[in-house]
């Protein structure tokens, strides 16, 4: 007889509560194996695959895509054992008894760890062992076995599950074949919120390279077509207020960054410095550093440039490189550097983060960055590299903006703003010249040091952009 095991929302890590459901990965009456993928969520931090730590039939479905589920919640159920997970006709034939195998297309018996009572082999935060589990064999049942299973699990399962399996509505064995012909979208958020707003992503010419659709363009449409439908009702005047609105939620990623600018604002006094500097050094070091690599050797960027001028100051005043404890009353330096830098995605804004960055080169500092970079783009950054920062480099100078005063990252001390670098007339040795110029902007938390170092920080690295040559006297 088949047990039904119902498999909750696991904790994600790094205190998130919720997640969306963006794309169910398996259909009701699938068989599913051990550590396979049934459904891809978006946390407030990144979109994650997670695995079913069972093997057997799915019964039940819970949450359709684009709603958000509590961690702890109910995900799916699945029945597990000999009985459930077995196609029809290999029940009692000696390859898939009642060692609780799943018998493959042959009917050749595929061992099952993960049947009644066993764990999953994989490590997803809130559940699951260190074991590696065995690989193994996706499997979709007959129509004829999908609802002899149904029929042993019905009234077992939890009616809360929309899709639950009951005789009246037979599960399905196979998911809906897809429209014919490639959209040029990316990202299933801009995905989603076409459908949820009834926009045909057909019908749109994207602005994104290579006619990509944005989440941009898929809010001028929805903007476009709610203009009209406000005055649809001769002689009926909407309010003012409800013509051309879209209203966009503060949930996911924007309702995480929202809440934790929001909090940095409520707590952190923070407090203000900026200078302008000649980055002509700078640039004219980075174009000799690249020359030097050969055309084949990985191009150092100037953002990794600004990382590695960035450890070395944290070096000099390890006070920025800190948080304040408030339960405790403490501010607590940290040993190590973990540089976050502000990225713009179609998801809003994140914050990946460069581990260890004070023990990289700026050759290793670059390649990371750009790792990360487009990891950030494609929406593939995991939770683990989207937090734990403990100083943050925020480059709004490619928006062609000079200067900012941006929010401090929660809970770090500190965030050091470059603007664009153009050419301005500079007093260089003495005489008027064009240089490349930047404005820099130190944003810091007036609880864990004074101006005087937040001062003596920002000029140091004043110093070595001005001349980089500074940097060797700290080898």
């Amino acid at each position: 007889m088949a047990e039904v095991k119902e498999f909750t929302l696991p904790d994600l890590g790094e205190g998130l509560t919720e997640a969306e459901v963006v794309r169910w990965l398996v259909e009701v009456g699938e068989v599913v194996a051990v550590d396979q993928p049934v459904v891809e969520v978006e946390t407030a931090k990144a979109m994650v695959e997670v695995p079913c730590p069972y093997g057997g039939v799915v019964t039940a479905r819970y949450g359709a895509e684009g709603e958000e589920l509590a961690v702890g919640a109910p995900l799916l159920t699945v029945a597990v054992g000999a009985d459930a997970s077995a196609p029809a006709g290999a029940q009692g034939s000696g390859s898939g008894g009642a060692d609780g195998g799943v018998a493959d297309a042959d009917g050749a018996g595929v061992a099952e760890d993960g049947g009644a009572g066993e764990t999953s082999g994989a490590v997803l935060v809130g559940y699951g062992t260190g074991a590696p589990p065995a690989r193994r064999r996706r499997v979709r049942p007959t129509p004829a076995a999908a609802a002899a299973a149904a029929g042993q699990v019905n009234g077992v399962a939890s009616g809360r599950g929309r899709y639950a399996v009951t005789p009246e509505a037979p599960v399905r064995a196979e998911a809906a074949e897809p429209a014919p012909g490639p959209v040029p979208v990316i990202s299933p958020l801009v995905r989603r919120l076409a459908r949820q707003n009834g926009v045909e992503l057909r019908t749109l010419t994207g602005s994104g390279p290579d006619g990509l659709i944005l989440r941009a363009d898929v809010e001028r449409a929805i903007g476009a077509a709610a203009a009209p439908a406000a005055s649809a009702e001769p002689g009926a005047a909407a309010p003012a207020a409800d013509a051309g609105e879209v209203r966009i939620p503060l949930r996911g990623l924007r309702g995480v960054v929202a809440d934790k600018m929001s909090r940095s604002r409520r707590e952190i006094p923070e407090a203000t410095c900026w200078v302008d500097v000649d980055a002509t050094g700078l640039l004219a070091a980075r174009r000799a550093m690249n020359a030097a690599g050969g055309p084949d050797a990985p191009k150092i960027s100037l953002l990794a440039l600004l990382a590695r001028i960035c450890t070395a100051a944290l070096a000099r005043y390890p006070e920025l490189n800190a948080r304040v404890d408030t339960d405790a009353r403490e501010i607590v330096r940290l040993e190590r550097v973990h540089i976050g830098f502000a990225a713009q995605t179609d998801r809003g804004l994140v914050v990946p983060v460069v581990r260890d960055a004070h023990a990289r080169s700026a050759e290793s500092l670059s390649e990371e960055l750009g790792r990360l970079t487009g990891a950030a783009r494609d929406g593939s950054l995991t939770p683990g590299e989207l937090t734990g920062s403990t100083f943050t480099l925020n480059n709004y100078g490619v928006f062609g903006v000079d200067g900012s005063t941006p929010i401090i990252n929660h809970p770090e001390a500190a965030m050091l703003g470059v603007g664009r670098i153009v050419p301005k007339p500079w007093v260089h040795e003495g005489e008027l010249a064009v240089r490349q110029v930047t404005q820099l902007a130190l944003t810091f938390d007036h609880r864990v040091c004074d101006g005087g170092v937040a001062g003596g920080f920002l000029r140091y690295v004043a110093d070595c952009v001005e001349q980089p040559a500074v940097l060797l006297r700290g080898v």
